[in-house]
């Protein structure tokens, strides 16, 4: 697990100090190696920071040059299936035992045609000093981030944003805001791709791989896996045949994904994903496995008791650590820092907190991200359902009009039916279960901010006749698993040099999932995620699990109201407000109003106004 960056420039010499500075910001995602690379002409630049997982010699560093030397490759991730991958390669002399090595080598032989055999997560980048063409490329689920920076005269990429803000400060480039991703943000609470908080910078598509020709600036962008190309015409239907090849292609995803030559170690917050995941893991491993869970002392966000009681029930070396305000407050100030441009999720605080604590004891982690939306685990896609009824879509402006004389829970849930129109329905559905902007609020709040969100409400042609709760789910996998989940984890954990690996997304899991009938995710007596659940309670006692599904999640509307009311207060005056002029401070003033006369629900809304004005202040 590393940090990459590079750059091209047509202009002449790049700013070479400049680019191993910036790529020295990310130095977290990489503290045991570093390495840079730059062409005769001095036009291309490659940067890394190496995290040692697999092979800790010295010649699996980075930047790594292919045998007959003319590649030259920078990479970040892990590869689950180099040692099968080695065997297209079978009269190569390998000089390390590193998936570094597998990936060059496969492309020299194969070139892009590889990309589609990898399952992993990865981002990376490929320098043919031949025809002067740089190649990049990123994993099908986008579990490991890549942005890049493009103008009339340069390319500048890397694994974090950082990098290009501080290499864009050096070298005097003005960064503007995207007034368009602060729409989206205040909506999603994450700014989804290709989108960042800059104009000129883009997250690099999942699944993807772009040729950058050096001689004439051209950059083309080529898809090399979707989901809709990986569904078969009938889904699988028989339990037991789904049962079975469940069980053995995620035994077989969890333990390629435990290969480590460091400790390793998994997240456990007791509920059914990360549950599954650590026993599995149990079961495949010959020693204890190391499990690490976090705990609030506030009662109503505290899960810590059903995470000690799968620990003791798989026997693990469990590590918990319960969390304060005061414990959250201190790691507050660097959240601009870890994320880089505004980013809502406060579940953010203590997934740092956490990762923290792991890294005291392991140097990788395995966690459960991606069961919801792989087996119909939030409760949107109930909501979606409920939405498609044709008595709901007649009525839904009277349901909604009557919600509001009725409390917080009625009036919350009212704003569901309030939706635009149907080609927009994914983002308002996620934006009101999330307690964020409508689209609606979003035209009152953002004076002459012409935003679209058409494009980030299409979802990939997955199956015909597929359920609503189907495709939110689809819609879900494609951006808010992408953009906000694995984000979040990503940077939590790189911030403490901790790599995270999420087996519930291996290709094979996933393709099988989107090939899974409805009804085996979906059951009567089980409720969501029928298969894991079947699966898991082999392995753990069913009345572990019998409680309400939580989040991951802090009190925030009560923190809002008490030790993060300063952030309130300094992030929303009407001063600060007008000073950047983003939003209308009428429409901020009234919701302020609300929220502090009792309407609790209000709180997601507020809290992103409180990032946004934040990260402006201190960009």
């Amino acid at each position: 697990m590393c940090g990459i960056a590079g750059a091209f420039s047509s202009k002449g010499s790049i700013a070479y100090q400049a680019l191993i500075c910036a790529t020295d910001k990310m130095a977290h995602r990489g503290p045991d190696s570093k390495g840079y690379f730059t062409n005769e002409e001095e036009t291309v630049f490659l940067g890394h920071r190496r995290l040692s997982i697999i092979d800790l010699s010295g010649t699996a560093n980075q930047p790594m040059v292919s045998a007959d030397g003319r590649y030259i490759m920078v990479y970040n991730g892990e590869l689950y299936n180099f040692e099968t991958l080695r065997n297209k390669l079978p009269n190569h002399s390998f000089k390390t035992h590193s998936d570094t090595e597998v990936i060059l080598e496969l492309f020299v032989k194969f070139g892009t045609d590889c990309f589609a055999w990898f399952n992993g997560m990865f981002a990376l980048s490929i320098y043919d000093s031949q025809t002067k063409k740089l190649y990049l490329s990123r994993d099908q689920v986008g579990i490991k981030p890549l942005y890049y920076y493009r103008d009339e005269q340069q390319f500048v990429f890397a694994s974090e944003l950082k990098v290009i803000q501080n290499y864009c400060s050096e070298t005097s480039i003005d960064l503007d805001v995207d007034r368009n991703a602060v729409a989206h943000f205040l909506h999603l609470g994450f700014i989804p791709q290709p989108y960042s908080i800059y104009q000129k910078v883009s997250k690099f598509p999942a699944a993807h791989y772009a040729v950058l020709d050096t001689t004439n600036g051209q950059l083309a962008l080529t898809p090399f896996w979707s989901a809709a190309s990986h569904v078969l015409h009938d889904s699988i239907v028989n339990e037991d045949v789904a049962f079975n090849q469940y069980k053995d292609i995620l035994f077989g995803a969890i333990e390629g994904q435990m290969i480590a030559d460091v400790p390793l170690g998994t997240f456990l917050s007791g509920g059914i994903d990360s549950s599954l995941v650590t026993a599995v893991a149990s079961k495949l491993s010959s020693q204890k496995i190391n499990t690490f869970s976090i705990g609030f002392n506030e009662a109503a966000y505290d899960e810590s008791v059903h995470a000690q009681n799968v620990a003791n029930s798989l026997g693990t070396n469990h590590h918990l650590f319960k969390v304060s305000v005061n414990d959250i407050l201190e790691v507050v100030p660097s959240l601009l820092n870890v994320y880089d441009e505004p980013f809502g999720d406060s579940s953010a605080f203590p997934t740092m907190l956490v990762s923290q604590m792991a890294r005291k004891h392991v140097t990788v982690t395995l966690s459960g991200d991606g069961g919801d939306e792989m087996f119909q685990g939030y409760g949107m896609y109930a909501w979606a359902n409920r939405l498609d009824k044709p008595l709901v879509k007649a009525f839904r402006k009277p349901f909604y009009a009557v919600t509001r004389l009725m409390n917080d829970r009625y009036k919350r849930g009212g704003e569901l039916f309030n939706y635009p129109d149907e080609s927009r329905i994914h983002t308002h559905i996620f934006s009101q279960e999330q307690y964020f902007f409508s689209e609606q609020e979003l035209h009152r709040l953002l004076p002459g901010n012409n935003f679209n969100f058409a494009a980030i409400n299409s979802t990939s042609d997955v199956r015909k006749n597929i359920s609503p709760a189907e495709r939110q789910a689809y819609w879900d996998f494609e951006h808010y698993l992408q953009d906000d989940l694995l984000v979040k984890v990503d940077r939590a954990s790189m911030q403490y040099s901790l790599e995270t690996r999420v087996p519930l997304l291996d290709m094979k899991v996933v393709e099988f999932a989107l090939n899974l009938d409805y009804n085996l995710k979906v059951k009567e007596g089980y409720g969501t995620k029928y298969l894991m659940k079947k699966l898991l309670y082999e392995m753990v006692p069913k009345e572990i699990f019998e409680r309400p599904k939580r989040g991951f999640s802090i009190p925030l509307k009560q923190w809002l109201k008490g030790p993060l009311k300063y952030m309130v207060d300094k992030y929303l005056d009407k001063a600060m407000v007008e000073q950047y002029g983003y939003v209308s401070y009428t429409e901020v003033s009234k919701l302020l109003a609300r929220f502090n006369k009792g309407e609790n629900y209000l709180y997601g809304r507020v809290w992103l106004l409180v990032v946004l004005h934040w990260w402006l202040s201190d960009k």
